[in-house]
């Protein structure tokens, strides 16, 4: 079984090991440089050499911020003038051809510096042209309106309106599952929005960051606009508390959005960390399908998804026959080099990683969970695992794993099923499958999760959807539209209509 049937090689790709080297080993000031310190690059399966890239120091990132805020101070006194909005969307329009282009380059990075599967690389690189594309149509996004002065007796005789204006600087971290899709989630809303941009990249997956900078500069993104600063904590560190930056913008684990929401204060800051992501099964249903459904969501990208299926709950009657088949399926799952077509789940993103999913799924068993697949290690890659007989309230069940682990639980009926998905802080997006429509509306309105897929698992996404959770799982909306929106806020002009003497 392929878990991305259709999705083969594609005419002509060029191998995943192809190589490309960044003129610089960070961006920034509107130029690319060499830096104090650098790190290596690998291919984290194979161990091969990739490049090398900046390990930003302190004194670097706040060259860098310093600079991004001379240059929207600048911009701001021209009255933008120097790149309007419709210069600013030609620019991303360009950068998404480009990209389509290029799509093959980009793809061997992608697949090269992260764990994704060639397949999953490649469509990835889809949905980051995609992600731009979108961007560059949100000009939408940044109309006013006009404020009613005259419904109160204070505003007689005056006429006012608001507009979105820029927040700034903004500072963006990203992870590794998704390096390239999702700093264009942040870069594209920012700069069509005006604001300028600073991208620290995750330290194993830095080269996609910086060859999308490159292409954005040959899309027309005029470079004082935007800096990629690779680099570790310290880096992460000062550019989140930098005076100057106005938006922080992280993608990553709840722990580390605790210390970047500390350091960063009182400004705006937009999470999206993720989540314990549940699926319902209900009466009715193709339980083969559906379970092919589970497997897909719940396993691919090696279960490194922030959307990925990680419980399912099933009404007790089909329990049995939906277990079967998932296991079935996830037995004839091809486990291998993330490198092969033919690969559906390859390694995570290192051993440590993989040793971690297996000492949690140790800890689940001595609590008494059963293992129906998987639960094997092999250096960096963890088989494909099942576990059942869990309590509702098990870690494993509630907290994110980010590794593909899924558990199936057996419910009395859909309210069952409800109370037991909403036990978790952390629900980024959930899935009910059911034939019963208005079954189906009411469970999506009483799951606590920031979108409820009907007859899907939480494993679906485009990229103009308003994105993020609830609790835990984040704070605001990512999505091209709505991070327009966030990097912007609305500034009223009022005008008296009579003089005053």
């Amino acid at each position: 079984m392929s878990l991305l049937s259709g999705c083969a090689a594609e005419a002509g790709a060029l191998p995943v090991t192809t190589r490309w080297s960044p003129p610089g080993k960070a961006f920034a000031g509107g130029r690319w440089r060499e830096t104090e310190r650098h790190t290596v690059v690998t291919d984290p399966e194979t161990g091969a050499f990739l490049g090398e890239v900046a390990d930003s120091t302190a004194a670097e990132v706040r060259a860098a911020v310093d600079a991004l805020v001379d240059t929207f101070r600048v911009s701001t006194a021209a009255d933008r003038a120097d790149w309007p909005l419709w210069r600013r969307r030609e620019a991303l329009h360009r950068a998404a051809e480009l990209l389509r282009q290029q799509a093959e380059r980009f793809t061997a990075i992608v697949g090269s510096e992260g764990c994704k599967t060639i397949r999953d690389a490649r469509r990835e690189v889809a949905r980051a042209a995609e992600t731009l594309q979108l961007s560059a149509g949100a000009g939408h996004a940044l109309q006013g309106s006009s404020v009613p002065f005259e419904d109160t007796s204070r505003g007689e005789d005056r006429l006012g309106w608001s507009s979105r204006e820029p927040l700034g600087v903004v500072a963006a971290i990203t992870p590794f599952n998704d390096p390239l899709n999702l700093v264009a989630h942040k870069v594209g809303p920012a700069l069509l929005a005006g604001n300028v941009i600073a991208v620290k990249p995750h330290e194993a997956t830095p080269l996609s960051a910086l060859a999308l900078a490159e292409l954005l500069l040959e899309a027309g993104v005029p470079g004082d606009r935007i800096a990629v600063l690779p680099g570790g904590p310290t880096a992460g560190r000062e550019l989140v508390s930098h005076p100057g930056v106005d938006v922080v913008s992280f993608t990553g684990g709840v722990r580390t959005a605790d210390e970047v929401a500390r350091l960063a204060g009182a400004r705006t800051l937009l999470m999206e960390l993720g989540g314990s992501n549940p699926v319902i099964v209900d009466h009715g249903v193709d339980l083969m399908a559906t379970a092919q459904a589970i497997a897909e969501g719940a396993f691919g990208c090696a279960g490194q998804n922030c959307l990925s299926v990680q419980r399912v709950y099933v009404v007790a009657q089909h329990y049995d026959e939906l277990l079967g088949h998932l296991t079935h399926m996830t037995a004839h799952l091809s486990v291998g080099s993330k490198h092969d077509e033919s690969t559906d789940v390859g390694p995570l993103i290192d051993v440590a990683a993989a040793r971690r999913v297996e000492h949690r799924v140790e800890e689940a068993v001595a609590r008494g969970a059963v293992v129906r697949a998987g639960a094997v290690r092999q250096e960096a890659t963890y088989q494909p695992t099942i576990l059942t007989d869990l309590a509702p309230d098990d870690p494993i069940v509630t907290d994110e794993i980010f590794g593909p682990v899924v558990s199936v639980l057996a419910v009395a009926d859909l309210e069952d099923a409800v109370n037991q998905a909403n036990r978790a802080a952390t629900s980024l997006q959930a899935g009910v499958f059911t034939r019963d429509t208005t079954a189906a509306l009411r469970t999506a309105r009483r799951l606590r999760a920031g979108a409820v897929m009907i007859n899907d698992t939480s494993d679906f996404r485009i990229d103009a959807m308003p994105f993020g959770g609830f609790h835990r799982s984040g704070i605001g909306r990512e999505g091209v539209t709505s991070a327009v929106v966030a990097m912007t806020a609305p500034k009223v002009i009022a005008a008296r209509l009579t003089s005053i003497s």
